[in-house]
């Protein structure tokens, strides 16, 4: 059964061939504190073990794709441990408060959806591929309510300016157009897609779509906006009927960045890594530096300005994030530090 969800190309990618598949299983929707597990016995719901539940911080608590062991205890499952992670795809936490939120693990393909509508925006588009690049996860896009265009030109020549290179699929929930080409050409058996957008894009109807029956709720087109309402409220994770695997998550209003640890910047935004290795200063931030390939390229038009600015944008924000990050452990340090030093009074006065 496990095998049906992954399980085979997971323990390749770790190496963990020893591990029984008797207590293994794999998160397929999160409720609050509660879990839905696909194991070998088939769907258990499954709570943490108390040390898990206290110890852990809520970025290392299991997330729709996770793989975990489990023990069984009557009609319920009790997870005692999480098992490590291929990639996890996060965003800063909406909001002021900056912290990483895991929105699901263990992907192979982040499918990025916009719909051809209001919601088409080629910065957001940027914000998106740059996030799930620098999280190991490879991004394809896919533009949806082409219906609603006439020139599917215009659309492709605004996606190439931002130089990726990536597969990029038009299609019509509506009419049909394109489903065969995403169906035949991205979804293989027991690997894991990631659907990410906006509210509103059509994603529960495309999912509707692939799995042949309506197991997505949809809303009908809002009459102010004239764009689809928000209709996923949870993440779930989806065994189509050709086998792969689908992960969908709600529309998301804010899609913060804030890269991983051992991100690279040549993958993350490929065309400005090109042009820096001419910058005439190593450690050019491509604003103002005399000698910046980047800033003779743009004045040159041999890079869009979309690529510019998107970059200084997405890059200003992952230092703020990490600058957060940093002042957080530096105070997590300082406290443990007090901590120490009250202990050490204390043994010292006996008090």
């Amino acid at each position: 059964m496990i095998q049906d969800y992954g399980w085979d190309e997971y323990i390749h990618k770790h190496n963990r061939t020893h591990l029984s598949t008797n207590q293994i299983g794999r998160v397929v929707s999160v409720r609050g504190t509660s879990y839905l597990l696909m194991s070998d016995s088939g769907e258990l719901d499954a709570e943490l073990t108390g040390k898990l539940l206290f110890c852990l911080s809520r970025e290392e608590q299991p997330k729709v794709g996770d793989w975990v062991k489990f023990i069984a205890y009557e009609s319920l499952g009790f997870i005692t441990e999480i098992l490590p992670r291929t990639n996890e795809l996060f965003r800063k936490m909406p909001g002021k408060e900056t912290a990483r939120q895991v929105i699901a693990a263990n992907i192979d393909s982040a499918l990025i959806i916009q719909g051809l509508d209001h919601d088409f925006n080629p910065m957001r588009l940027e914000r998106y591929i740059a996030q799930c690049i620098a999280c190991s996860i490879k991004p394809v896009i896919i533009l949806n309510k082409s219906d609603l265009i006439t020139n599917q030109q215009e659309v492709e020549n605004e996606v190439n300016k931002l130089q990726r290179n990536l597969p990029v699929y038009f299609c019509s929930t509506l009419t049909g157009t394109g489903i065969p080409e995403l169906t035949n050409n991205i979804f293989q058996p027991k690997k894991t897609y990631l659907f990410i957008g906006s509210s509103g894009v059509g994603k529960s109807s495309l999912i509707n779509i692939l799995n042949g029956n309506l197991k997505q709720k949809v809303n009908e087109i809002s009459s102010s906006t004239g764009k689809g309402k928000h209709t996923t409220t949870t993440r779930d994770l989806f065994r189509l009927p050709n086998g792969s695997l689908l992960i969908d998550t709600p529309g998301m209003r804010e899609f913060g960045v804030g890269f991983s640890d051992d991100y690279h910047t040549n993958e993350t935004f490929p065309v400005i890594s090109r042009l820096a290795e001419d910058c005439k200063f190593r450690d050019c931030k491509h604003t103002n530096e005399e000698g910046c390939a980047v800033i003779e390229a743009l004045r040159e038009n041999r890079i869009d300005r979309v690529i510019y600015e998107s970059y200084l944008k997405l890059m200003r924000e992952h230092m703020h994030f990490e600058k957060s990050i940093q002042d957080k452990k530096k105070e997590g340090k300082r406290f443990g530090r007090m901590v120490r030093e009250v202990k050490d009074f204390r043994k010292k006065n006996k008090y």
